[in-house]
């Protein structure tokens, strides 16, 4: 049983200080799918990453990174464009992005460069700015299309307004992989965009169930999580408190940590999730939020190992 996560890996360039008393930028791995990738292969699923990845020094670092967290990347599209780099600039603490992603590796994905999958490929993850980036956004959308049907398929819409070029397009296409889902996990200002009608989050958690998945995960950050089923059970499970030392990469440590223990419960395929009980999607959901707390409670995006836990 393989996790096949499909998406963006990118070169985060953080700030730091020179010897000679300037600020230069340090090349971090990153991006929403890759730390997902990591996650699940730290945690010890069986998990691979569909992206595109360039020949560069910045690629090869991104290949080394994902195969020495046991992600394999068998199915990486390379090819000898540029890595996708975002600039990062930190002010008060709060961070600003300039992002280098024009025909980058990742970014040209078309449909035809998307392979046939393994048959032990049992689940498909979508999430990250892939998703709204064009070609690739299209390119994935059609991945979903030609290979969603018998594998379960978690979405993190992840939404990230400036990168949408089309509203209405994206908005099409992102209702088209939604229908197409078992597993859709927002944050509540996720949810506030895509269901713009003045409803409570409930009403939205409804209407989003009402397009097709089997279990709708809202997170609100300290808040914690809450999962809604079909049947209209709800399960919460509140954010572990820690000391908070960064929260980049919480939201795709969660992620994983969800989806490595449904697997671990045998309950990742699409038959099991139409009749997932409350328990397992509590037991999943805690699993996310304990994996999560040990990623903000360090620098960076750096999700722990199963012995960790």
């Amino acid at each position: 049983m393989t996790i096949l996560c499909c998406g963006e890996a990118l070169i985060d360039m953080l700030p730091a200080a020179t010897t000679t008393g300037g600020e230069g930028f340090v090349p971090h791995s990153g991006g929403a799918v890759f730390n997902t990738a990591i996650a699940l292969g730290r945690l010890g699923a069986r998990t691979g990453v569909l992206t595109g990845l360039s020949t560069d020094i910045f690629g090869q670092q991104l290949a080394s990174a994902l195969q020495a967290s046991h992600v394999d990347t068998s199915l990486a599209i390379t090819s000898d464009r540029s890595t996708t780099l975002a600039f990062v600039q930190l002010a008060d603490g709060h961070a600003s992005y300039s992002f280098f992603d024009e025909s980058s590796a990742g970014r040209m994905l078309v449909k035809e460069d998307m392979p046939p999958l393994p048959a032990d490929v049992s689940a498909l993850f979508f999430g990250g700015i892939s998703l709204a980036c064009e070609p690739c956004a299209d390119a994935y959308a059609a991945l979903l299309a030609r290979e969603g049907e018998t594998r379960a398929v978690m979405i993190d819409p992840n939404i990230r307004a400036g990168f949408i070029q089309d509203e209405a397009r994206y908005r099409a296409r992102q209702e088209a992989m939604v229908a197409q889902a078992d597993i859709i996990k927002v944050s509540d200002e996720d949810l506030n965009w895509i269901v713009s009608a003045p409803l409570s989050l409930r009403e939205k958690v409804d209407v989003m169930l009402d397009k097709g998945p089997s279990l709708v995960i809202l997170t609100r950050g300290s808040d914690g999580a809450t999962g809604y089923l079909t049947d209209g059970s709800e399960v919460a499970v509140p954010a572990q408190r820690v000391q908070i030392d960064d929260t980049v990469g919480a939201g795709d440590t969660f992620n994983a940590g969800v989806m490595a223990k449904l697997s671990e419960l045998g309950m990742l395929t699409k038959a099991a999730l139409t009749n997932l009980s409350p328990d397992a999607a509590k037991a999943a959901l805690a699993h996310g939020a304990k994996v999560a707390a040990v990623t903000v409670s360090r620098p960076g995006a750096n999700p722990p190992w199963a012995e960790e836990i």
